[in-house]
């Protein structure tokens, strides 16, 4: 059985930035999201992270995960 540990995903919506430099916005998401977003998902590995993150924030719907990396402890 693997440790489940969390790691900090890095994403933003490649949409909303297209629209957001062309000075219009996105039908459903604000235009926070042409910026890098970070949430943190507990995963048993980084593959693991990427798939939990990709069914709630899709690629085809305009998701680009930046980077998955292990989560600082704020300890």
């Amino acid at each position: 059985m693997s440790k489940i540990t969390n790691f900090e995903v890095a994403l933003y919506n490649k949409e909303v930035r297209r629209l957001v430099e062309d000075g219009s916005r996105h039908r459903h998401l604000t235009d926070d999201w042409a910026e890098t977003h970070y949430i943190v998902v507990s995963a048993s590995d980084e593959h693991e992270a990427r798939i939990k993150i990709g069914a709630k924030y899709p690629e085809h719907n305009g998701f680009v995960i930046e980077q998955v990396v292990p989560a600082q402890d704020d300890h």
